[in-house]
Parts: C-alpha cells; sequence; structure tokens
C-alpha cells in the first residue's frame, strides 16, 4: 500500500454561535441536529496513531478473517473508515486474539489503538477516523 495511515480521534465539537446563524436558518439547524446530522457542527480531530502503507498491509495480514478485518480493509477499498461504539467489541476483540501472537511492533501499535477505543466505549460520542494519505 502506497502512503501511510493515520488514525484521528475527535477530540472537540464547535457549534456555530447561535448569532452567526440567520433567523431563517435556525429552525433548520435545530431540526437537522434533533435527526443527528451535523449542519453547523464542526468536528475537531487530534492525530492519534501514523504507520507506514507496508506496516498497515502486515497488520491487516496478521489480523484474523472476519469482521474485523473487513473494517480495518476500508482503509484500503475506501481510502478511509469511521470507527464508533459499534465497532469497539468487534475491533477489541480482534486484537485481543492477535496481540499475543503478532511481533513487538505491531503489539505496540495495537495497544496505542486499543487506548482509543477506551476512550470511545467511556464517551460514546467521540469517534475515530482511519485514512490513508
Amino acid at each position: 500500500m502506497k502512503g501511510d495511515v493515520v488514525f484521528y480521534r475527535l477530540n472537540a465539537r464547535i457549534l456555530e454561535r447561535e448569532e452567526d446563524i440567520p433567523e431563517n436558518a435556525k429552525q433548520v439547524m435545530y431540526y437537522s441536529l434533533a435527526i443527528g446530522h451535523h449542519v453547523g457542527v464542526f468536528d475537531c480531530f487530534k492525530p492519534v496513531l501514523r504507520c507506514e502503507g507496508a506496516f498497515f498491509q502486515r497488520l491487516l495480514d496478521a489480523l484474523p478473517e472476519g469482521e474485523a478485518k473487513r473494517k480495518f480493509d476500508g482503509i484500503n477499498r475506501f481510502g478511509e473508515i469511521t470507527i464508533d461504539r459499534s465497532h469497539t467489541v468487534l475491533l477489541g476483540s480482534a486484537i485481543d486474539e492477535v496481540a499475543e501472537n503478532a511481533g513487538a511492533e505491531i503489539a505496540d501499535w495495537l495497544a496505542e489503538f486499543s487506548i482509543s477505543l477506551a476512550a470511545i466505549e467511556a464517551e460514546p460520542a467521540i469517534y475515530m477516523m482511519g485514512r490513508r494519505i
């Protein structure tokens, strides 16, 4: 795989100030927030993990066949993936299965990744994005 892979974690959300929103657009913003869309909301991400494409491919190859591997492989197929609370158990189980038999470099990377999964478990509003750059 060419390029590096970077995983970012949501570290802040900024909502446009109410006084910045025209009066005739406020109801649209409130409705969109109520149904889960992010009109007027800006997500701020912090890079938490980075690796070379070749390392990511070794990591992917080490994962057991199944949904967790397919999720990570989305970076190859689509260029990016989103990881939210619905993925933490799935990915955590795969990491536990691989970490014991993986080399030190992969095990260390997975340990760092697990910290972000734990943060998502603790605060469901947090999510991660993995992206090939």
